[in-house]
């Protein structure tokens, strides 16, 4: 009888145990939530990622608040959330190439992107916009391409630093033309459209979030986008494949990941929140007026996503020889 009444008191314990657990999770999140940014401040990435933490944190009914760690390509904030505590209150926004380019070109061993995430689902993408300056003479793609071909050491293309996904999407364009261009690195985006706008370079690829007030004031001129389709903010705007490019297609993408081995129900929670941030009208907006196109795709589909490109720019990376400093 003294055997019987210990296991059904070891039993009553383990289900209350099992209970409050459950409990646990299902009141998550208690407290507010942190989200890591892997760019400093102003930058897209980060005033995209302060937008979106905004409505998180409505829909969560708890604060999301952006923690940026800039640096190494955005792979230390990325780094920091593979290696948090399994808990959901330090999650990564994380942007595409910091997960399917960065680690490719700095050789890095700090994470896998393909297998060290809790994937929640992705929030944008974003294309790349082909820029040159007004004194440039090239009218499209084509006439670029053919000058660049005629005047090898004329053509050169700025870029936000080796390995960024404005370096790469121009790499990808010089492979499939087979023309001369000369790439020059800037430490940021902004020095290196000052030097397109200047003439000091030819061109280059920028997000449409930068490049549109540029292209809206006349000092940069766009050519083609990257995306498979025109963004609604540039409909005159051809892609890259209507400019001759074919199967030209560069769509980068930030996600909401999380640490490896989230409780269920602390994913379940975010990917519901997700869906109901991707719906509210407002921030849809939000992200359209900054040349976004809103990407509801669950885990499995930024799983796919994440798998394809990192392919894809390996090829890249290795037939250009590209590698960090």
């Amino acid at each position: 009888m003294r055997i019987k009444t210990l296991f059904a008191a070891a039993a009553a314990a383990a289900t209350i145990a099992t209970g409050q657990a459950a409990w646990a999770q299902s009141a998550y999140p208690d407290r507010p939530v942190r989200l890591l940014v892997g760019y400093s401040p102003g930058g897209p990435v980060d005033t995209t990622a302060r937008v979106f933490a905004k409505y998180l944190g409505d829909k969560l009914g708890q604060p999301v608040v952006v923690e940026n760690r800039a640096g190494a390509s955005g792979m230390i904030a990325s780094d920091a959330t593979a290696k948090a505590a399994p808990d959901g209150y330090m999650l990564g926004f994380a942007a595409s190439p910091t997960l399917t380019m960065s680690p490719l070109v700095q050789r890095s061993t700090l994470f896998d992107p393909r297998k060290d995430f809790t994937l929640i689902g992705l929030v944008v993408d974003y294309a790349n916009v082909l820029l040159i300056g007004p004194q440039i003479p090239a009218k499209n793609v084509g006439e670029l391409v053919s000058y660049a071909r005629a005047h090898p050491d004329a053509v050169s293309f700025g870029s936000a630093g080796i390995g960024a996904s404005n370096h790469l999407s121009a790499e990808l364009l010089k492979s499939q033309a087979q023309a001369p261009m000369l790439h020059v690195p800037y430490r940021g985006n902004s020095p290196a459209m000052m030097d397109v706008v200047s003439g000091k370079v030819t061109f280059m690829f920028d997000i449409t979030s930068t490049a549109i007030p540029f292209i809206k004031s006349g000092k940069a001129r766009a050519l083609a986008v990257t995306s498979r389709t025109r963004n609604p903010e540039l409909p005159d705007v051809p892609t890259m494949m209507e400019a001759g490019m074919k199967d030209y297609e560069v769509v980068g993408w930030y996600a909401l990941v999380g640490p490896r081995k989230l409780p269920e129900a602390v994913s379940g929670r975010l990917t519901r929140a997700l869906a109901e941030v991707s719906a509210d009208p407002a921030f849809r907006q939000a992200m359209t007026d900054g040349g976004y196109t809103i990407n509801n795709g669950d885990s499995k589909a930024l799983q796919a996503r994440i798998d394809r490109e990192y392919a894809l720019w390996s090829d890249v990376i290795k037939t250009a020889n590209i590698q960090a400093n």
